[in-house]
């Protein structure tokens, strides 16, 4: 297969259109066209859906991930001949959010140093980390999922726990001589798909569920905490001095959940891959559980 073909089909996906990869490859639109044109005869399938932006097929993401896979691979080649040319390869990476603000940041320091390497962070839940790493647009992710993806190894990073956490006000509200109003006090989501604060009411039978604030955000999840709109759960690694001042209540001390993170890469012999993976590695080490508690509180966490 043609590497300048595979060049156009990884050009067109990270830019969204034809255009803007002719842009970003130095040739006419319809040179690009016609590299994809070659490269779907030479497949005997569509390769690209054309939209705005462009998405790749099936067989378009198998592509990708070769081309992503060869670009590694032409980069460290580069540097291993020194032509005295000094370069930067891009590494996409998928991260959950509550990982990039609490233990992922020893890594965000190590990377300061790379000469040679610039992050590309996608900050996704477990379900498009998956996706990412499927179709090549990352080389790397931090996921809840311990299956590998074909193609990938994974390793076990450690375990996150999540607390309930509420404001004083809110947490006086709702609190009776038989305990906390799980049923009646708010509650906060991260997305439709955090399931921890559903977990600890199902856990205390509560069918019903209360009003859902959503809080796309970690930092403003704490922000919202703090507010009193409502309880939550958050990474205890979040917390500063908030319980101890008073600034949050903790509801409870055994509805902690502890989620195992894992680190997935492509089955890849890459100096730079093995780098950040040394990174992950020792950063996670240093901030995370090394073991759950029990097997009733590891959860499945939030993206």
């Amino acid at each position: 297969m043609n590497f300048e073909h595979l060049r156009a089909l990884a050009a067109i996906i990270d830019e969204g259109t034809f255009e803007a990869a002719a842009d970003l490859l130095g040739i006419s639109p319809s040179a690009v066209s016609q590299r994809i044109k070659a490269l779907e005869n030479s497949v005997g399938q569509t390769v690209v859906r054309r939209g705005v932006p462009c998405a790749p097929t099936e067989a378009g993401a198998v592509l990708l991930r070769m081309a992503r896979q060869v670009q590694v691979l032409e980069a460290e080649t580069r540097r291993a001949l020194g032509n005295g040319v000094s370069s930067r390869a891009v590494t996409p990476v998928a991260v959950n959010a509550d990982s990039l603000i609490t233990w992922f940041v020893p890594v965000l320091h190590e990377a300061a140093g790379w000469t040679d390497t610039t992050l590309d962070l996608h900050v996704e839940d477990q379900d498009h980390s998956s996706r990412l790493l499927r179709q090549g647009d990352v080389i790397a992710a931090v996921t809840a999922d311990p299956a590998p993806v074909n193609g990938c190894r994974v390793e076990r990073l450690g375990f996150m726990r999540y607390v309930p956490v509420a404001a004083p006000a809110l947490h006086r509200r709702f609190t009776t001589a038989a305990g906390v109003d799980w049923a009646g006090m708010p509650m906060l989501e991260f997305n439709a798909k955090d399931d921890l604060q559903r977990q600890v009411l199902r856990s205390r039978s509560v069918d019903r569920l209360p009003p859902r604030h959503t809080i796309p955000s970690s930092e403003g999840f704490l922000a919202a905490l703090r507010a009193g709109l409502g309880w939550g759960m958050i990474p205890e690694l979040q917390l500063g001095t908030e319980l101890a001042d008073g600034t949050l209540i903790l509801l409870e001390e055994q509805a902690h959940r502890d989620v195992a993170l894992h680190w997935q890469t492509w089955s890849l012999e890459s100096e730079r891959l093995n780098r950040i993976t040394a990174a992950v590695r020792a950063a996670s080490r240093r901030r995370l559980r090394t073991a759950r508690q029990d097997d009733r509180r590891t959860a499945q966490g939030r993206p």
